[in-house]
């Protein structure tokens, strides 16, 4: 997962507890555009602390995996 794709989740996780930029920037004391950054995968300045905040607000955590030497599905479908 890239930077983009993890944004996109993000904001698909967001919009699943039906909570807007505006909400979250407010309750977390996280500028708006910070996390629209964040979300749109433009910025990589989003620090980790941050990010772990707005997925906690989420009831998500983040996990780290040993990466595999294969190609998973969604890469292999990719490929063009």
């Amino acid at each position: 997962m890239d930077l983009k794709e993890f944004g996109a989740y993000v904001a698909q996780l967001r919009k699943e507890k039906k909570v807007s930029q505006e909400q979250l920037s407010r309750d977390l004391g996280i500028s708006r555009a910070t996390i629209s950054s964040l979300e749109n995968g433009t910025s990589s300045d989003v620090g980790i602390k941050k990010t772990l905040h707005i997925l906690d607000y989420l009831g998500y955590e983040l996990t780290c995996k040993e990466k595999s030497p294969f190609p998973t599905f969604e890469e292999l479908r990719d490929e063009k």
